[in-house]
C-alpha cells in the first residue's frame, strides 16, 4: 500500500505534545488513474486515413473523349494552371492562366454549365501535370472535381503542345 507520511512525531526538542502520524493511503487515486487511463484509451478513436478512388487511363485518355466537352487542366510551376476546352493541338478556347482555390473552381463551373448548355453531355476533365508542378498541386486538382461534382476526371501525361503553352505562360 502506498502511504505518505506528514510529521515525525517530534516537535524541535520538546516532547510534551505527542502529535499523531498522518496517514494518507493513495490506492484509491491509483486505481482511479488507472480506471481513466483505460477508459480514455478505449473510447477514443484514432484518425481514420481519407483515401480517394482514382482510376487512371490505362495508355492516354480514356475511351470516350470528346474534343467538345473535354476540358484540360495542365498544372505548372508556382501554384499556377492553365485550362481550356478541347484536346490538345485543337483547343476550342484560349488557354487562360489560373490559380488554385477560387479561380479554378469558377472556371470549373462556368465550363461545365458552358458544356452541357451546348451539347447535352456531361463535362470530361483531363488533369495533366507538368514536370515542375507539386504534388500538392494535383491533390488540389483532384479536390476540385470531388468539390464540383465531376464525374468523368483523368490523370494524363502531358503532351508536348501542352508544354508549349505552359512555357508560353511563364510557369513551367
Amino acid at each position: 500500500m502506498a502511504e505518505l507520511n506528514l510529521s515525525t512525531g517530534k516537535t524541535g526538542g520538546r516532547s510534551a505534545l505527542k502529535r499523531m502520524h498522518v496517514r494518507v493511503d493513495l490506492t484509491a487515486m491509483v486505481d482511479l488513474a488507472f480506471l481513466l487511463i483505460t477508459f480514455f484509451m478505449l473510447t477514443t478513436s484514432l484518425t481514420k486515413p481519407k483515401a480517394m478512388d482514382v482510376v487512371m487511363p490505362a495508355d492516354g485518355p480514356p475511351g470516350d473523349v470528346f474534343e467538345t466537352s473535354t476540358m484540360s487542366i495542365c498544372l505548372g510551376a508556382k501554384n499556377k494552371a492553365v485550362f481550356y476546352l478541347g484536346i490538345p493541338g485543337k483547343p476550342l478556347t484560349e488557354p487562360k492562366l489560373s490559380g488554385y482555390g477560387q479561380e479554378i473552381r469558377k472556371a470549373i463551373v462556368d465550363m461545365s454549365k458552358q458544356v452541357y448548355a451546348s451539347t447535352g453531355r456531361p463535362m470530361m476533365v483531363l488533369i495533366k501535370p507538368g514536370e515542375h508542378s507539386r504534388y500538392s498541386d494535383l491533390v488540389d486538382a483532384l479536390d476540385e472535381m470531388n468539390i464540383n461534382k465531376i464525374q468523368s476526371y483523368a490523370i494524363a501525361k502531358i503532351t508536348p503542345e501542352d508544354v508549349t503553352t505552359l512555357k508560353q505562360k511563364g510557369i513551367y
